[in-house]
C-alpha cells in the first residue's frame, strides 16, 4: 500500500547510530515519512569497541528519543562478520522485502542491489533539513570534551550525560578515537 504521503510500503536503512546525530535523526525522521513500515537495524551490533562505543540497548534508547510519536518504527539488531556475502544473506532474511533500502555506502549498496531498490539516504532529508556531522565526528568531539552536545539532538545529549555514558566513552575509548589514523564513517 503506498499513496503521495508514503509511498513505501516498507523501507529500511541499516546504521551504527553509535551516537544518533542530527543527521542521523533527519534521515530517521524522513525514513518515517515516506515508509508504512519503516525498518531501522543497528549495525555492528555485536561490537564494542572506539567506533562502536554503545550497546544496542543504549542505541537504541537514543533513536526511541528521536523516533518518538512515530508509530511505523521497527528496530532490528544487525550484527556484523566482517564477510560481506554472509552478512548481506543475513540482512535479506532479517529485512525481508522492502521497497526501498537506503544508504550511502557504496559497498553495502553493491552488496544489496539485487536484492532491493537501493537509494541514498540523503533522499529523505529536505535540503534545509541537511547537517555535514558524522559519529565519527561526535566521537571525536566527545574524546576531547567540547563541542560535541551541538552535534546530537538535545535529548540525545542529556541521556548521554544522564547516563554517564560520556564519561564511558572518553574513560574506555577516549585516547583511541583520537589516535592518529582513526578511520572517518
Amino acid at each position: 500500500m503506498s499513496d503521495s504521503r508514503r509511498p513505501f510500503a516498507r523501507a529500511a536503512i541499516i546504521a551504527r547510530f553509535k551516537p544518533v546525530h542530527l543527521g542521523h535523526a533527519a534521515l530517521l525522521e524522513g525514513l518515517a515519512a515516506v515508509a508504512h513500515e519503516a525498518v531501522v537495524g543497528i549495525g555492528s551490533s555485536n561490537r564494542y569497541n572506539p567506533r562502536n562505543p554503545f550497546t544496542t540497548a543504549e542505541t537504541a534508547a537514543m533513536i526511541g528519543m528521536v523516533v518518538a510519536g512515530s508509530d511505523n518504527m521497527k528496530l532490528l539488531e544487525v550484527p556484523d562478520f566482517d564477510d560481506g556475502p554472509r552478512w548481506r544473506d543475513m540482512v535479506v532474511d532479517l529485512l525481508g522485502p522492502l521497497d526501498a533500502f537506503f544508504t550511502a555506502n557504496p559497498y553495502v549498496r553493491d552488496l544489496l542491489a539485487g536484492h532491493y531498490r537501493v537509494l541514498h539516504p540523503v533522499t529523505l532529508v529536505a535540503p534545509e533539513k541537511r547537517r555535514r556531522v558524522s559519529g565519527t565526528m561526535v566521537r571525536r568531539a566527545m574524546a576531547r570534551g567540547e563541542g560535541w552536545r551541538e552535534l546530537v539532538p538535545p535529548a540525545v545529549a542529556a541521556y548521554l550525560e544522564e547516563h554517564a555514558l560520556v564519561d564511558r566513552f572518553r574513560r574506555e575509548f577516549g585516547p583511541a578515537t583520537l589516535a592518529p589514523g582513526e578511520p572517518e564513517e
